[in-house]
């Protein structure tokens, strides 16, 4: 059995990223395991894992970007900005009163006909359209500022903000820049049991966007843009740079045959060498190379990583291509 790779995980609503890791030690028989990209508690879908050496390899995993579905709920915003909650701010208009006065709730979920939108809008209700929605994303597109949850595993002076939050203490972050790709309403009216306020519109929505995007506080700035207040549920990650959910595993079905050799996951193109240069790279020396590499990163001011492998064509480490060289970076295969 390899000892290093990659392991694509479905990970479920209600276990911890951490959590999720713990067949990969029981199969594997291994400590080293590690993972890229921390889902939330109650969300679910891909994780990269990775055992052994190529744990080495989860920051470039990390930097790429990310496809998440969430639903997106209307009339009241939670300490977590999550459905369940504990409720801090409420639209005021999500009760109003009928023509005896008497209060009557919204429900939730509902998509409501165009003659009884019209008498709650008269009635001082609120009244958000998937058309109202989409004329706001447009805001949200491109480079953006956001600042986090305050419930999150950002540090604070060492200390995660969510155990600050947890023990009482009041804290202020900093919004950080991120990049949204897309961004786009899928579906609405739909209804997620143990909301915690009343709403009185959802929306499910698609967002592909960069590293460190939250989309509990993506939620909470969309409704402020209509002018009301929100939280969002079924949070759900499809895909981290070209890896998808659906080549993913459950936990409790995963078999040694689900660790995936690193160049199957991460796109750096693959150099061969022969014995001696192979015997150079693992001595941490560099090898004369006057061959082109095909798919190199084009990024400006970014490393040309590659992959060197043996003759065949088993990766050994990880490299960096200069014109008429290739340089090891760390080592991946086997002692």
């Amino acid at each position: 059995m390899a000892s290093s790779g990659f392991v694509l995980l479905d990970k479920t609503a209600g276990e911890t990223s951490f959590k999720a890791l713990f067949p990969l030690k029981r199969v594997f028989c291994t400590k080293r395991v590690g993972h890229a990209g921390t889902l939330d508690l109650r969300a679910s879908g891909l994780i990269i894992a990775a055992t052994g050496r190529a744990t080495r390899l989860l920051p470039y995993i990390e930097a790429k970007d990310k496809c998440y579905t969430f639903r997106l709920h209307l009339g009241y915003e939670t300490d977590t900005l999550e459905w369940d909650g504990e409720v801090v701010r409420t639209d005021e208009r999500v009760e109003t009163r009928d023509e005896r006065g008497e209060v009557e709730c919204h429900s939730e979920g509902v998509i409501l006909s165009e003659a009884e939108r019209s008498r709650r809008i008269q009635c001082g209700a609120p009244s958000v359209t998937r058309a109202d929605l989409e004329a706001v994303l447009p805001q949200f597109i491109g480079d953006i500022d956001q600042v986090p949850p305050n419930y999150c595993a950002l540090k604070i002076n060492g200390r995660r903000a969510s155990d600050l939050m947890n023990r009482g203490r009041e804290i202020e972050l900093n919004p950080r820049r991120i990049h949204i790709e897309s961004l786009k309403v899928i579906g609405e009216g739909l209804v997620t049991e143990g909301c915690t306020g009343k709403c009185f519109a959802t929306f499910d929505l698609e967002c592909n966007c960069s590293k460190g995007t939250y989309i509990r506080s993506l939620g909470r700035d969309l409704a402020r843009a209509l002018g009301t207040c929100g939280c969002v549920s079924m949070i759900r990650r499809h895909r981290i740079g070209n890896v998808t959910v659906d080549r993913a595993v459950r936990g409790d079905a995963l078999t040694p045959e689900h660790l995936l050799p690193v160049d199957q996951v991460l796109d750096f193109p693959v150099v061969r060498l022969n014995d001696d240069q192979v015997k150079a790279i693992r001595l941490g020396n560099w090898v004369p190379w006057r061959t082109p590499v095909e798919n190199l990163s084009t990024t400006p001011g970014t490393e040309k990583f590659v992959f060197t492998a043996d003759k065949d064509g088993a990766v050994i480490g990880l490299g960096v291509y200069d014109p008429g060289r290739i340089c090891p970076k760390f080592f991946l295969g086997d002692d």
